[in-house]
This record gives C-alpha cells, structure tokens and sequence, in this order.
C-alpha cells in the first residue's frame, strides 16, 4: 500500500466517490475530493476530517481541473493516484413511437459530454502532474482508476447514451495505458453492476428488492465499500494496466 499517498477523487461527495475518499483517508492518503459547487462536497470534507480537501469542479472544465492540480503540489507536492467517479445519466429510448419523439440530441451529447470527455479531460492532465513524480523501484509514478459500467456491454432499453458513453470509457482504457506506459503511469477502468447508490436509494423498496434478485451471487446490490476495495486493489497491485474489471455479482443486464 502506498503510504502517504495524495488522491484525486472526482464526483467524491456521494455514492462510488466518497466510498473511495473514506477508504483513502482511512489508509492515510492525502485526498483531493472534487465535485460539483452544488453537492455537499464541502460538508463531506468536514466530515471525514484534515486529510480531505474540497475541491470544486466541473470535470468539463479544462481550469476547474488545473485548479485541483495546482493545489495538489502546492498543498501536498505531489499527485499519485486519480479515480474517476463523476458522471451522469438518462433513461430515454432512442424514438418513443407513442409519443412520436425522438431521444433529444443535446442530452445525447451531454451525457458523453460528462462521462466521457469529462473523464478523458482528468485523465490527460492527471498525467500531466504524475509523470513529475519520482518513479518507484517499479517504475511506477501514478494509477488512473475509471469508473465505466456493465451498461458499456450490455446497457438496457432507454440507456443508449449512458452505454455510449461508458463503452467509450471501455474503449479508451487499453490506448491510454499504453500511451503513459513509458512515463510508469498505470490506468484501470471498474464496470460496476448494480450498487447501492443514491440513484438507485431513490427508486422504491420494491424495485430495488427485484434488482437485487437479477443478481446470481451475490444476489444483492453492491456496496460502495466494495467498489473502493477494489480501487484500493487497483491502487496497490503494480501489474494491473490497461484492464477493465467488471464487479458486479456475475450481473448480465436484461433488456
């Protein structure tokens, strides 16, 4: 395990994100916890105590994200790991006949927008910073963890531009891995399934009860817990590159 390490963790005020900021201060790490001005990313920081730092960004933004860098060399003088955690979705089907309407463009875009080029833009100048650093006995100088989806392989009926947009985060993981290899940074995208997020906290007990039971084993929703865990793994064994890890209880979505 790295010791005294300085994470970036985006969408860190809820859900996937801040189960891996807790697990990271717990083991020590100086972290960075970005997320948008409107979440309780600065409450959240409070919370977990002075090795959590608030910072507010808007992954699309190219100065948001500079911003958070800068502060961590000014701050900590170094960035050594980045987990992206931040996205959205929408549940449209591509043309509702009924209606005869068509799945709007723009929110189309906006969800590629945010989950992919958001993404790519944290990582592109993560790097940046990472590769600054002294490289271990390894070679090793930073670890990228993506969040995409079980959706990036089997999304559901309404879900073309949350699939889209986490198969492009699926599909880019292999060429950023071996586009930072010669600078020792390693990059690992985790699909999850279903998890007990707050998207999820707010469908009904019944629905959620039903999900659950899609899952052969365990048939129940993951926990955030369970997904820091494996950023953790990520994080502290050095041949994992390049990989896509689905954690999702053996999960293939129905239609």
């Amino acid at each position: 395990m790295l010791k005294n390490a300085v994470a970036l963790v985006t969408g860190g005020a809820s859900g996937l994100g801040r189960a891996t900021v807790e697990r990271f201060a717990r083991a020590g790490y100086n972290v960075l916890l970005c997320d948008l001005p409107t979440s309780k990313g600065n409450d959240v920081a409070k919370e977990l105590g002075e090795k959590v730092v608030y910072v507010p960004v808007d992954v699309l933004s190219e100065k948001d994200v500079s911003g958070a860098l800068e502060l961590a060399k000014s701050k900590f003088g170094r960035l050594d790991v980045s987990v992206n955690c931040a996205g959205i979705a929408v549940a449209v089907k591509t043309y509702n006949f009924n209606k005869k309407v068509a799945h709007k463009l723009e929110d189309f875009q906006r969800v590629l927008l945010v989950n992919t080029a958001g993404t790519f833009n944290v990582i592109r100048l993560s790097a940046g910073l990472m590769g600054e650093n002294e490289p271990n006995a390894d070679g090793q100088r930073g670890v990228i963890v993506n969040t995409a989806s079980v959706a990036a392989y089997d999304g559901q009926i309404g879900q073309a531009a949350y699939a889209a947009s986490k198969a492009a985060v699926v599909g880019m993981t292999l060429p950023i891995a071996r586009d930072l290899s010669t600078q020792g940074i390693r990059i690992v995208t985790v699909a999850p399934g279903l998890f007990n997020t707050p998207m999820l906290q707010a469908l009904p007990e019944k629905v959620r009860a039903f999900l659950a039971k899609t899952v052969p084993f365990p048939q129940r929703l993951g926990e955030p817990a369970e997904y820091a865990q494996l950023v953790q793994a990520i994080v502290d064994n050095p041949l994992l590159n390049g990989e896509v890890i689905r954690l999702d209880g053996a999960l293939r979505m129905m239609p």
